[in-house]
């Protein structure tokens, strides 16, 4: 089969209502498959004023707010009005992004006519269980996504470490990476401004430690929070500044009093926002893959992370980063003293990450998930 003749019908809990790293690579995805002739169809929930406008076709999918999280919502299903467009479409192959119910029922309704699943995973859903209380059940939900994975042809987490992970549990017998790549005309240690960081009242010699993404407790907040305290303690000089927005902002500026917020930024304002950190400080381990460590790599500057899927596979320990344990407070502390102390370290850690994220092009990362689809489309005999 041809890339031509490719008709991917794609399953998403967010598509460009909120924008995300998975919804950025999620259109990234339809784009390029547009570009070499395939036909695609998205179907996700919609709102009045999503944050960017979607590439390629995009179905409403009906849904309901999440409960104390009204920015994220949930498709509850694939109704008669959804069935009827995928009838019309007559897709060849089902990309589902998320094991929600509109994920189960896509997957049902290819299982039904025979038509090959992929799965891509973008988020370690299982661990947002132990930020709400809810820890003791994700031995739980790790079943369910087994069970829901395992119903697919094939599934492409974004990273090596996932990968591991995934059989590990069990998910798959074939999974295949779809990585991410970086913008490197955004991302490059030429945006680096010392004009816009004394704007936000930050001095040219001072050492900044950048958090960069949502503002949600799943994103490690309360560590980071924690191991600010423990530099303040150590009378470690430092400014923190913030780039993201989120449900948790009020919570994060309690706790972290000192820092700047810089508040949401996109495109070449956000480039300019990662470059002019010294360290990025990037402690969650719900993330499949990282993007905004690979933002920080290509900015060339060094990035302290926790021990988890999320960076493992970028950051090479002592070369281009630190990897710390994630619930290791001073060894987070150590770890940025020794660059906020030490810039010629922080200088040579940002080069060598400059230089791995010059591997990370989008075209060539996209044409991997082609080449996927693809394989199983022969492996079914299509």
């Amino acid at each position: 089969m041809m890339t031509s003749e490719l008709r991917v019908a794609l399953f998403s809990g967010n598509y460009n209502y909120v924008r995300d790293g998975p919804t950025q690579a999620l259109n990234r995805l339809v784009g390029y498959l547009l570009s070499q002739g395939a036909a695609v169809r998205v179907y996700a929930p919609t709102v009045a004023k999503p944050a960017f406008e979607p590439t390629g076709d995009l179905v409403s999918a009906p849904s309901f707010a999440i409960p104390g999280r009204s920015e994220y919502r949930v498709a509850i299903g694939l109704p008669k009005r959804l069935r009827a467009d995928l009838d019309t479409f007559k897709p060849n192959l089902v990309h589902v992004s998320a094991p929600d119910i509109l994920g189960h029922r896509a997957v049902s309704w290819a299982r039904r006519r025979d038509i090959p699943v992929v799965a891509s995973v973008h988020t370690r859903f299982e661990t947002y269980l132990r930020y709400y209380g809810g820890g003791f059940l994700e031995p739980a939900a790790v079943a369910l996504l087994r069970r829901f994975y395992r119903r697919c042809d094939a599934i492409l987490p974004p990273s090596q470490s996932m990968v591991d992970l995934l059989r590990e549990q069990r998910m798959n017998h074939d999974i295949g990476i779809w990585s991410r790549g970086v913008d490197r005309t955004i991302f490059t240690p030429s945006a680096r401004s010392l004009a816009w960081r004394r704007e936000l009242g930050i001095g040219d010699q001072e050492f900044v430690i950048g958090f960069l993404g949502r503002l949600v407790l799943e994103k490690g907040l309360d560590v980071f929070a924690a191991v600010i305290g423990e530099l303040m303690r150590r009378g470690v000089p430092h400014r923190v500044m913030v780039i993201g927005e989120g449900p948790a902002r009020d919570w994060f500026v309690s706790h972290v009093p000192t820092a700047v917020f810089a508040g949401f930024q996109e495109g070449t304002d956000l480039g300019r926002a990662v470059a002019s950190m010294d360290v990025l400080f990037n402690p969650s381990v719900t993330e499949t893959f990282g993007n905004v460590t690979l933002e920080a790599m290509a900015c060339a500057v060094p990035v302290v992370a926790a021990n988890a899927t999320g960076a493992t596979s970028l950051i090479e320990n002592g070369v281009n980063g630190r990897i710390v344990d994630p619930s290791d407070i001073p060894g987070y502390a150590d770890a940025l003293q020794a660059y906020a102390e030490d810039r010629d370290l922080a200088d040579t850690d940002g080069l060598a990450g400059e230089a791995k994220a010059g591997a990370y092009g989008w075209d060539a990362i996209n044409q991997k998930v082609i080449d996927k689809y693809l394989a199983v489309l022969a492996r079914r005999g299509r």
